[in-house]
């Protein structure tokens, strides 16, 4: 029996629609509307795309967005001082910071620099500590789309052995800490390049999600035949995309998987609008806060 797809693509266009009403309710009330501001230092090609792909998906939900372009030699005086600026300019309420960023700059300390309220990538310490916690202000984008995948294709977590293979601190560490949270209650097995066998883990997961940069590391028999398969990889191989698994090896016999393109990618976005709507719905409460 063929797999079942998980159209990211269409889960993430429900969740636009949504975030868009949310958008245009909160304007009707307030007169604010949510404004990203992204940064892009470099020319990075596969960086530009995603840039664009956000600003076209924020206009289309109705959120604001600017674009920061920055040459590749910028000073790391000159970025911090940027997000200094954005910090404080009460018209912007989530900042991006584009990854990769040239090698000569300090990745964490300019990611730490981004103030927690305006912290939409869920990157600062202070916004990593609270999701650990269970109470989470924003949630690391690609994660909180696997969930919501999850969640919407209403495949059940609670119980389950999940195999997360990557311990990025962008997903795959974020990644085993959603499905490890109450009202997820997985039980879960990081795997990275020193795990042994590899393999064999994946042959007793009931879910795997893919996270380790590297195409087709993921073989199509060392799935069972009952596994939910979420491959977060996008790797250029040859003319086309893939995935971080055999993607044709796999779902003739997986219960379901992710495509790449079209699987992950569409959601990290959509995690991205809600969450810079949130910010500006947490930097009003502040303001009420603090004039009250």
């Amino acid at each position: 029996m063929p797999a079942q797809f998980i159209d990211g693509k269409q889960i993430a266009e429900q969740c636009r629609l949504e975030t868009q009403r949310q958008v245009a309710a909160l304007h009707q009330r307030t007169g604010i509307t949510p404004h990203l501001a992204a940064i892009l230092a470099g020319d990075d090609p596969a960086s530009q795309v995603y840039v664009r792909n956000k600003e076209k998906a924020c206009a289309k939900a109705g959120l604001r967005s600017t674009l920061h372009r920055l040459p590749a030699n910028v000073t790391q005086q000159h970025l911090l001082a940027l997000i200094h600026s954005l910090n404080n300019n009460p018209d912007v309420h989530g900042i991006l910071v584009q990854l990769p960023l040239p090698g000569h700059l300090d990745t964490v300390a300019i990611l730490d620099a981004v103030t927690p309220l305006k912290d939409v990538d869920a990157f600062h310490p202070e916004n990593v500590g609270l999701m650990l916690q269970g109470r989470p202000r924003f949630l690391p984008c690609t994660p909180a789309g696997v969930m919501r995948l999850l969640s919407v294709s209403r495949i059940p977590t609670a119980g389950r052995h999940a195999v997360v293979i990557g311990r990025s601190d962008i997903v795959g560490k974020p990644m085993a800490a959603l499905l490890l949270q109450k009202g997820a209650d997985a039980t879960v097995t990081v795997c990275h390049s020193r795990t042994p066998d590899i393999a064999a883990l994946c042959r007793t997961a009931d879910i795997v999600v893919a996270a380790v940069g590297i195409p087709h590391f993921v073989r199509g028999d060392w799935l069972r035949p009952a596994a939910i398969v979420i491959d977060v990889g996008i790797n250029r191989l040859a003319d086309k995309l893939v995935g971080d698994v055999d993607f044709d090896a796999a779902v003739g016999h997986v219960a379901a998987i992710t495509p790449v393109p079209g699987g992950v990618g569409p959601m990290t976005i959509a995690m991205l609008l809600e969450n810079t709507l949130n910010a500006a719905r947490l930097q009003l409460k502040h303001e009420d806060s603090a004039v009250s």
